[in-house]
């Protein structure tokens, strides 16, 4: 069976095709720049020659039709015709209380899709724009959701809720969902296999670290805590997010320099992180460099980044009353020795015995940078969140046929 994965944005599109028997990759690639006449598109046959092309992409439906036209190719193409697709997952940002699980797409999934516009208002729209353009390439091929909140749906009440008038909660449903979930729930599996351990035993948590971050606290398998919160803004400070600040420095900003909320949502979302502080970059490559080459402000930034995480992984290590590993993925998680070697320095009161040597090996690939015996492991797993995605949609087209 061959699935294809979905990642659509406001004017960009990734995509990921697997042929699900084998767990292959046949073809990923991107477009970006969707309504631009200069829109860029980047596809990667399996053992084929990559293709780049700048052309005129006006709307999703467009972009989609385009990607199917090279994946049946016959000189960049990996399949004979867009019938070997069976069914195509989606990733949504957003499922609120409504969805705890992946499920196919039809008319009511769509609807409540769409009435969560309000808590993902930058990412669900576009989502949506992915799977109205599926349909109308590809009329009658099974569609699948997956959602990034579903796997904190475990959390229970008094993590996710907040201390602010409960009628915020039952009327617009003001609580903390999460996000990075098929993250968290992927490299969560892959540690307990890593560690030759039953997931149910351990208490884990994984550091999704990325541009945009998040930690979860996971217990049995189970999501019960997690830094992100009902937007992705909330926690961990990241590469352009301001992460966890006291809530009356927004009426206080806007008061003095006479912001909007809009432009105090920009300045949240888009100004501030480790571009803000660090005045360089929001890329932690950049920063890196910066403060070896003597930068007091990107030196700055770095130690309020590590402190922040550090702090994290502490109070989930208090929340779950014990830790057996603390697991580093995404961009950042898993290519910045740097970042993971202070974390580690600094966490020897929860028994971890950093190996610098580990650390500086087997990029790419999962592994423990921990030395034998430590008590408590830390590893580097590769995240996979579109395997995740089509593996979910795969099992739910499997179900329908049973």
């Amino acid at each position: 069976m061959n699935i294809l994965v979905i990642n659509a944005g406001s004017s960009s599109l990734k995509y990921q095709l697997f042929q699900m028997e084998n767990e292959a990759v046949l073809a990923k690639g991107k477009v970006e720049r969707i309504g631009m006449e200069t829109a860029i598109l980047i596809h990667e046959p399996t053992g084929k020659a990559e293709v780049h092309e700048v052309r005129e992409i006006l709307e999703h439906t467009t972009a989609i039709r385009k990607v199917l036209e090279l994946l049946v190719h016959p000189e960049h193409g990996v399949l004979v015709s867009t019938s070997e697709i069976d069914a195509v997952g989606h990733r949504v940002v957003h499922g609120g209380e409504s969805f705890k699980n992946s499920v196919l797409v039809n008319d009511e999934v769509k609807k409540e899709i769409k009435r969560l516009f309000d808590l993902a208002p930058l990412h669900n729209p576009a989502h949506m724009l992915g799977i109205s353009a599926v349909e109308a390439n590809m009329p009658g091929v099974p569609q699948a959701v997956v959602f990034d909140t579903a796997f904190h749906q475990s959390m229970p009440a008094h993590a996710y809720l907040y201390p602010v008038p409960m009628a915020l909660y039952r009327k617009h449903k003001v609580r903390r969902y999460g996000f990075h979930g098929t993250s968290h729930n992927y490299v969560s599996e892959r540690a307990a296999a890593f560690l030759g351990r039953p997931l149910e035993q351990l208490k884990l948590v994984t550091c999704h670290i990325g541009n945009g971050a998040s930690c979860a606290a996971v217990m049995g398998g189970k999501s019960v805590d997690t830094s992100m919160g009902m937007t992705p803004l909330e926690g961990l400070m990241m590469g352009t997010r301001s992460g966890d600040l006291d809530p009356a420095i927004v009426p206080y900003a806007m008061g003095k320099e006479d912001l909007t909320l809009g432009e105090i949502s920009s300045m949240l979302n888009k100004h501030s992180g480790l571009q803000a502080i660090s005045g360089i970059s929001s890329d932690m490559r950049e920063i890196v460099e910066a403060l070896e080459a003597g930068d007091k402000n990107a030196a700055l930034a770095f130690e309020m980044y590590e402190y922040r995480l550090r702090k994290y992984i502490g109070a989930y290590a208090a929340a779950m009353n014990g830790i057996d590993a603390i697991v580093f993925t995404a961009g950042v998680g898993e290519n910045s020795e740097l970042l993971r070697q202070k974390v580690c320095e600094r966490l020897t009161f929860l028994g971890v015995e950093f190996d610098e040597e580990a650390n500086c090996k087997g990029r790419g690939l999962e592994r423990r940078i921990t030395k034998q015996g430590s008590k408590v492991e830390v590893l580097v797993i590769p995240t996979n969140e579109e395997w995740v995605i089509a593996r979910d949609t795969f099992g739910l087209i499997q179900s329908q046929t049973v």
